[in-house]
C-alpha cells in the first residue's frame, strides 16, 4: 500500500471536505485516517491515504490537489507518506 499525508488549512468555509473529497474518490484515493478541528474561524485537516490505485502520476494528484486548495483559499500539502516520515525523523 502507497500512503500519502494531506494537510489542509485556512479560513473556514462551506464546502471545503466535500470538495477535497470529491476530488480523491474521483482519482480512486481512499482515506484510511482523517482528522479535522475549527479554532477560532480557522479550518484544519490533515488525512492518512491510500494512492495504490491513483489514477494519475502522484504529481499530478498532488499538483491538482494543491490547485484545488488555491480555489479555496486554503493552503493544501500533499506528500508521500514515506518522504513525511523522512523529513520528520530525528
Amino acid at each position: 500500500m502507497k500512503k500519502a499525508v494531506i494537510t489542509v488549512v485556512g479560513k473556514d468555509s462551506v464546502g471545503i471536505i466535500a470538495r477535497v473529497c470529491t476530488y480523491m474518490a474521483d482519482c480512486n484515493v481512499n482515506i484510511l485516517d482523517i482528522s479535522q478541528t475549527i479554532v477560532d474561524g480557522y479550518f484544519n485537516m490533515m488525512m492518512i491515504v491510500d494512492i495504490t490505485e491513483v489514477d494519475h502520476d502522484f504529481a499530478g494528484f498532488s499538483g491538482k490537489i494543491i490547485e484545488i486548495g488555491e480555489e479555496l483559499g486554503m493552503d493544501i500539502h500533499c506528500q508521500r507518506e514515506d518522504i513525511f516520515e523522512s523529513m520528520h525523523r530525528i
